[in-house]
């Protein structure tokens, strides 16, 4: 979603729960679109703070739990244990570095056509899937 949609989005969801539109939503609203990528809570909340220093953490967190209730944002937890959220986008699968932390997303018809292939071999249906690979990024593998 761009051009304003995801405010949109989250007042016609706000509506539909019978919940208030604050200017405080907006605002971490829009420091969480533009921090693009996975993002922990105290991340946002850090950036957040940094422009509206009376927002406090409880408010961004459950502001973050508001937008993936919307459908705005997803929450990804990866093995180093830190719940991060992301835009909600098409499906991709994710690389991480164990060593810094990057996270590079990509898309591949191989895997998800071996994935398809399996689950029918099986008999089974699926409804959805994580995939994740874990190394060292180009940058860690040089140092």
């Amino acid at each position: 979603m761009t051009d304003g949609l995801e405010h949109k989005a989250l007042s016609a969801y706000l509506d539909t729960k019978n919940l208030k539109h604050t200017k405080q939503r907006d605002a971490i609203l829009d420091v969480f679109l533009a921090a693009k990528g996975h993002v922990s809570g105290d991340e946002l909340f850090q950036r957040v703070r940094a422009l509206h220093p009376k927002i406090g953490f409880t408010t961004v967190y459950r502001s973050l739990k508001l937008f993936c209730d919307a459908g705005l944002a997803e929450e990804t937890h990866f093995d180093d244990g830190v719940t991060r959220f992301e835009i909600k986008q098409e499906h991709h699968d994710h690389l991480v570095c164990m060593k810094c932390g990057k996270i590079v997303e990509f898309e591949c018809a191989m895997i998800e056509a071996a994935q398809e292939e399996i689950a029918t071999r099986y008999k089974f249906r699926l409804l959805r899937h994580r995939y994740e690979l874990y190394g060292h990024c180009e940058s860690c593998r040089e140092e």
